[in-house]
């Protein structure tokens, strides 16, 4: 079960040791502040204090989207790794006005119960960030509660970071991203009626709007496609196009367009996990639908041939 508010919280929520974050993604370092957390206190149930929706989009509702997941995923994600206690707080006008002390005191340990805290060393918290870790570890020894401040895992490029991740799949680097993250990246969404363009032409596609995910490298990619909604359902080969269509120049936002291949069935409605596993090439806009078609063919052709080399197809 996940938390949304802080104030009456049941006695069985309480108790935990948390970590701090907003774990968009729950990548390798994610993983690395949660394991180190619950072995400072393998006693204790381990838990996650997070926000919603991202501060940086509370701020900043004009930017693109940016999510690497969206909460229900990060949920189910969190909870692989043996997080027990989700806290997802509201963060809205009056979040963001809290006094850091209050965030600790009203919050953490008054309204969460929590017993012990871990975060990374720059984590900031309060009206304006103005809140830091020595003075979270300051209030929280106050009040008897543990801290433990967690390096950020790194490579030679650095601390691994949700910021990272996002900038390597804008750049079209869905294995660099994996790498990261431990897994394949995936947009999940509900397959909604297109134009049927694709199956004039042999190609049908399920088409699946971005919504709150981050928008890619724009282009052509070999991926795989699960239904998490079905029990025991195969994991499918296929190729996606990511973009605007500039071809049909049909002037809508970005979307998701799935062909899967060797099926042949209907998915309106249904929820599709899709994850990228190799960009084939950028969008480009072609002569004719003609000259689009063959190269779709082509792309089709390479997307297995690649999937089929690493077992998927």
């Amino acid at each position: 079960m996940s938390i949304t508010e802080w104030c009456n919280v049941p006695p069985q929520s309480r108790g935990a040791a948390v970590a701090l974050g907003n774990f968009d993604g729950v990548h390798r370092g994610h993983v690395h502040l949660l394991e180190t957390l619950h072995g400072a206190r393998p006693d204790l149930p381990l838990g996650a204090v997070t926000f919603e929706p991202h501060p940086r989009e509370f701020f900043r509702p004009q930017d693109p989207p940016m999510r690497l997941m969206v909460p229900d995923i990060r949920a189910r994600f969190l909870r692989q790794h043996h997080v027990t206690h989700i806290f997802q707080m509201s963060f809205n006008e009056a979040f963001s006005h809290i006094h850091p002390r209050a965030f600790v005191d009203d919050i953490l340990c008054d309204g969460l119960g929590v017993r012990h805290v871990a975060c990374g060393p720059d984590f900031a918290f309060g009206h304006r960030r103005t809140g830091d870790v020595p003075i979270l570890g300051q209030w929280l020894e106050a009040r008897g509660i543990g801290l433990t401040i967690v390096d950020p895992l790194a490579d030679r490029g650095g601390p691994l970071s949700s910021s990272r991740i996002r900038r390597l799949l804008r750049e079209g680097y869905p294995e660099k991203a994996e790498e990261e993250l431990g897994r394949p990246w995936f947009i999940s969404g509900t397959v909604i009626e297109g134009d049927k363009r694709g199956r004039q032409i042999g190609f049908p596609t399920a088409n699946i709007a971005l919504g709150q995910h981050l928008e890619p490298a724009r282009g052509v990619y070999a991926v795989t496609i699960a239904r998490p909604d079905v029990a025991d359902a195969p994991i499918w080969a296929g190729v996606a196009n990511l973009g605007r269509r500039p071809t049909i120049n049909d002037g809508r936002v970005s979307q998701l367009e799935v062909h899967v291949f060797d099926f042949d069935g209907d998915l309106y409605g249904q929820t599709l996990e899709v994850s990228f596993h190799t960009l084939l090439r950028e969008e480009r806009k072609f002569e004719n639908f003609a000259a689009l078609a063959a190269q779709i063919g082509c792309d089709a052709e390479t997307a297995r041939a690649f999937l089929t080399a690493r077992g998927f197809a």
